[in-house]
């Protein structure tokens, strides 16, 4: 069958890979439909291998060359004697994390936080990017008629996005500041509309992305922070000039994150969900004297998929705004990895065809 497989950085190969041939009790055998190329994908393209394995993973086994692919939807094909939650033909959105179930971490509720942690298309034998994969029951969430193969591919970084909007505490009123438009960023922007907030400002100093997200016409500003003071223009729009209830910052730049540090109002809330590849320079003696909440994001409670499912098919979070380019996997390192890295580029999140 034909996969996409990741061997090191700038290696990535289109090529036919022998299909699954057993399953698991508690596994099911699925024809990936859509699949995203995630942020993560092209840390690994620039820079990897770094969470795919270039040793044995010490839970699932798995070891480069990777099948790429963790942000997708599937049909069943078949299914272990043991599982129950789906059938064959069914529709589903993966939830990619691979996790020992009993451990001190999962046995509270928090499977995203075990050390022994996987991740289909990272770090497990199969992937998105491929004809056939298998995954565990657990992973399965059946999609409705009215959500598409896309959207169902778009709830996993939704989960990310969705993470940090309820770690900032942002509901139905408030403020909130979003600093890095790139799909993470633009779907924390959807989301915090889908929740009521009442003012959405968003720095980002990409003309392309600013672009973008004032299409999805739901900001109440999208500024420039090469050429706007951020931190100003929040306190002039703001009720007494206090600043922001929340502020969510997605770019993963320590002055991104000083931003939003003293763009919140007083006893407010930052939420870290960039990723940073290199130590910040912070201020704790400001967060103290603003008596603020510092967040930190790692992934998203596996237990989400249900709801986000939910509040896509109301209609009420539109994820597929967010797509700009669709492809077939032939294309998946000009079209994909190459265009996405280039910072002149114009695509936000691009989308592999894999049906």
């Amino acid at each position: 069958m034909k996969a996409i497989r990741f061997y090191a950085k700038e290696d990535v190969r289109v090529e036919d890979v022998p299909a699954p041939n057993s399953l698991g009790d508690s596994q099911v055998l699925i024809k990936p439909l859509t699949c995203g190329i995630c942020g993560t994908d092209l840390h690994e393209f620039a820079g990897g291998p770094i969470v795919t394995p270039a040793s044995q993973h010490k839970f699932t086994g798995a070891v480069l060359p990777q099948i790429l692919g963790h942000e997708f939807s599937a049909e069943v094909v078949d299914i272990g004697r043991d599982v129950r939650r789906v059938r064959k033909g069914d529709r589903i959105s993966i939830q990619p994390l691979v996790m020992p179930l009993d451990d001190y971490y999962s046995r509270r509720g928090l499977n995203h936080l075990s050390p022994s942690m996987g991740c289909i298309g990272l770090s497990w034998a199969w992937g998105g990017m491929s004809e056939l994969a298998i995954i565990n029951d657990y992973n399965a969430n059946l999609i409705p008629d009215n959500v598409t193969d896309e959207q169902g591919a778009l709830v996993e970084p939704t989960a990310v996005a969705l993470y940090g909007v309820d770690r900032s505490k942002v509901t139905g009123g408030s403020t909130v500041l979003i600093t890095g438009a790139g799909p993470i960023g633009a779907l924390v922007v959807l989301i915090c509309s889908a929740v009521g907030a009442s003012k959405i400002f968003v720095s980002e100093p990409n003309a392309n992305r600013r672009k973008h997200i004032e299409n999805l016409g739901v900001a109440t500003a999208v500024l420039d922070p090469k050429s706007a003071n951020v931190v100003e223009y929040i306190r002039e729009n703001t009720e007494e000039g206090v600043g922001v209830d929340a502020a969510i910052e997605c770019s993963g730049i320590e002055v991104a994150l000083n931003t939003c540090v003293e763009a919140v109002r007083n006893h407010g809330t930052v939420v870290q969900t960039g990723l940073h590849v290199k130590k910040a320079l912070v201020d704790p003696a400001l967060w103290a004297l603003k008596d603020i909440t510092i967040e930190a994001t790692w992934c998203y409670e596996v237990t989400m998929w249900p709801r986000l499912i939910r509040m896509i098919s109301s209609g009420k979070l539109p994820v597929e705004k967010i797509v700009t380019g669709r492809i077939e996997p032939e294309a998946i390192v000009e079209k994909g990895f190459r265009s996405l890295l280039n910072p002149g580029g114009k695509e936000m999140k691009v989308m592999v065809n894999m049906s």
